[in-house]
């Protein structure tokens, strides 16, 4: 719906803007010599505010916003942050959090930095950076989503670039979806609620290339040169899952009545208190695969857990799974257990990519 333009009188010269906003740059600096997150982030939700309300219902030209950047740049040499891509950024991050603003009355100055302080009810909103906050903007679209991504980049420290990955992948769209019988399993229904949560049904592997692997054939590839691929990446492996994950090993040996059974990563976890094992599958899904890993559970349970830790967890990572197979069976076992599916790189990229045929055509 398009905003009325109100009148003239409202209207803030390009010399005044400049002047406006760069008292709030001075302002913002005097308040904390070594600018918090927070501080830095208010500067940029007040001056989105003041150039949003002057571009979208005042009479600035389409180029006023290039002209502040420079005419700023020039008066505080040595600025960042403020280039005209930049300046849009701030006036989306207001426009996308405050999308009921109302038409202003009087003349627009920035009496005094934003108050951020209504939107910290969301955990962890003034705890990223306005990088991390716009990537969020542009890449997810509803307010849920936005703020789960918000969450878990303060959680779990997630860097821009592992933000723009999970973006991509969707993880919003997959979190909570794994096949599980956690709700019958485990001790508590906080506890089932906190696994389920924190497991997806679909993992890309996008760290890892199977052609620096050593592997040119991709039908090679079986489940220790993806094993491989991950402990030589665990760090990437486990901001997959979060930060709670501590790594304990690979090829993990067990015994029981001189029977050897190896687990293909075990990993403990600080927020569910449990261990998790990973089984790693290169092809479909198949019941026996359930079987094998409730037999490590178990013996995990019996040897390795300590008295205060909670049940051990099991997920069985494979290429293929039909989600209402995986439910109908797993049910039949009493120890916790998930079965997700994951992609590799190449797998992504051959789906944007042309094929053979259609690359001998367009040659």
């Amino acid at each position: 719906m398009p905003r009325k333009n109100p009148s003239s009188q409202n209207t803030v010269s390009i010399p005044v803007a400049v002047d406006t906003i760069k008292s709030a740059i001075l302002q913002s600096q005097y308040m904390a010599a070594s600018s918090t997150n927070k501080i830095q982030l208010a500067l940029y939700f007040s001056v989105g505010r003041f150039v949003s309300l002057n571009t979208r219902y005042g009479r600035w030209g389409g180029n006023a916003i290039k002209q502040i950047s420079e005419r700023l740049q020039k008066e505080l040499p040595g600025l960042r942050g403020f280039s005209e891509r930049s300046i849009k950024y701030m006036r989306t991050f207001f426009e996308e959090w405050n999308p009921a603003e109302k038409e202003p009355n009087s003349a627009i100055v920035i009496a005094e930095l934003a108050n951020l302080n209504e939107f910290s009810q969301f955990y962890g909103f003034d705890a990223i950076s306005f990088t991390h906050h716009i990537n969020i903007l542009t890449g997810a679209k509803s307010r849920e989503e936005r703020l789960f991504y918000i969450e878990r980049c303060a959680k779990n420290s997630w860097t821009v670039e592992f933000l723009k990955s999970e973006i991509k992948s969707g993880a919003y769209h997959h979190q909570g979806q794994m096949s599980n019988n956690f709700s019958s399993t485990l001790n508590s229904s906080q506890s089932a609620l906190q696994a389920i949560s924190m497991f997806k049904d679909e993992y890309l592997l996008d760290f890892m290339n199977v052609e620096e692997l050593g592997e040119r054939d991709k039908s090679l590839v079986d489940e220790r040169v993806v094993e491989n691929g991950i402990i030589h990446n665990i760090k990437n492996f486990i901001m997959k899952f979060g930060k709670d994950f501590a790594f304990i090993g690979n090829q993990y040996h067990l015994e029981k009545f001189g029977e050897d059974q190896y687990i293909d990563l075990l990993f403990y976890n600080r927020e569910l208190n449990a261990l998790v094992a990973f089984e790693l599958k290169m092809g479909d899904f198949k019941p026996a695969y359930l079987g094998q890993l409730s037999s490590y559970l178990r013996i995990l349970d019996d040897e390795v857990r300590k008295p205060h830790e909670e049940p051990s967890i099991g997920i069985v990572l494979c290429k293929n799974a039909n989600k209402a197979f995986v439910e109908y069976v797993i049910q039949d076992y009493n120890h916790p257990m998930g079965v997700a599916t994951y992609k590799l790189m190449q797998e992504k990229l051959q789906k944007v990519l042309p094929n053979e045929e259609e690359l001998k055509k367009l040659l």
